[in-house]
């Protein structure tokens, strides 16, 4: 039974990520079918690591924020692959209500008759086991919702299921973790139009928070043409692609455009390149058609500044 299962091993944080710690982290010797798969071209940030691992070695709850396509989910699961620790992902849309996180009656058919039964919602599924629950977006997450996270974000972390008059006691082996693009400042710079301003009681129930930033031009280099092996020979084409990408970066920090090329971008428009043959056609259609009208010009010169050749675009013409 998973319920039953506990860390059997531990493991050194400076064999398993390469990073300078003397951490020695628990871990399961086995792995089980709510496990991650692990990416072995998945490249670790230091510091983030180091805060995931305090909060599987140590139970803290951490939240890992920055902008999006930096690779915050994927950290934490990349992180849990290697340690065998499975782990479940909620991404906190429009669409998750409370029931979906506590649970609702349902329906069923027992010995010919219909029934009433209580279905567990995610939450006191995953407290009664050694799972790690990732609320992704959390920041986007709504009101009721939010008080529900509320209240396992307590030290002791105890779920009482009024309908159910039960109280529910963590898993020693739950770990919780929440990734955000804002730490619950809301919409300010008009990027995430889904966002929340969290209450500070929200915030600080938080242990660690981390933040994940884009990557080093060599360090995204070398990822893209881990994820795309079809680019390994292909080096200068990634570079100037990695450049075009930190040129909307600044220039979405400096408010000259509002769309951001993330590394998971970048990645997409180097496997339409080996759909479509041409990196001009695949920039156009895996960004650029996605982009402002008005700053399709702005972004063309930065294709021209990278790739040293202009960048043929259409505007959408009004009715």
């Amino acid at each position: 039974m998973m319920n039953n299962l506990q860390p059997d091993i531990r493991v050194s944080a400076r064999e398993l990520f390469s990073i300078d710690s003397d951490l020695q982290v628990p871990a399961f010797s086995t792995r089980e079918e709510h496990v991650p798969e692990i990416d072995p071209a998945y490249c670790f940030n230091r510091d983030v690591t180091l805060a995931i691992l305090a909060g599987f070695s140590n139970d803290r709850r951490v939240m890992v924020q920055g902008y999006h396509g930096t690779g915050k989910s994927t950290h934490i699961e990349q992180v849990a692959a290697r340690l065998n620790w499975p782990c479940i992902r909620v991404n906190l849309d429009g669409h998750i209500s409370r029931l979906d996180l506590v649970g609702r009656d349902t329906i069923v058919i027992r010995d010919g008759k219909q029934i009433t039964e209580f279905q567990e919602g995610i939450v006191p599924w995953a407290l009664q086991r050694p799972v790690a629950l990732i609320f992704d977006e959390f920041d986007a997450g709504r009101p009721d919702v939010m008080f529900v996270i509320q209240r396992i974000l307590e030290r002791d972390g105890k779920f009482t299921l009024l309908d159910q008059n039960r109280v529910i006691r963590p898993h020693s082996s739950f770990r919780l973790f929440a990734t955000a693009n804002t730490v619950g400042l809301g919409n300010l710079n008009g990027l995430y139009h889904g966002a929340q301003v969290l209450n500070q009681a929200q915030i600080d129930r938080w242990n660690i928070v981390a933040t994940l930033n884009y990557l080093p031009a060599e360090n995204e280099v070398d990822i893209v043409t881990a994820q795309v092996p079809g680019f390994k020979s292909r080096i200068e084409d990634v570079q100037s692609m990695v450049t075009v990408a930190d040129l909307t970066r600044k220039g979405f920090a400096s408010g000259d455009i509002s769309t951001v090329m993330s590394p998971r971008t970048v990645i997409t428009w180097a496997e339409n390149t080996e759909i479509f043959g041409d990196v001009a056609t695949a920039f156009r259609l895996s960004f650029l058609n996605k982009c402002d009208d008005a700053e399709r010009s702005i972004i063309s010169e930065y294709y021209q500044r990278a790739f040293g050749e202009e960048l043929e675009y259409s505007i959408a013409q009004g009715e």
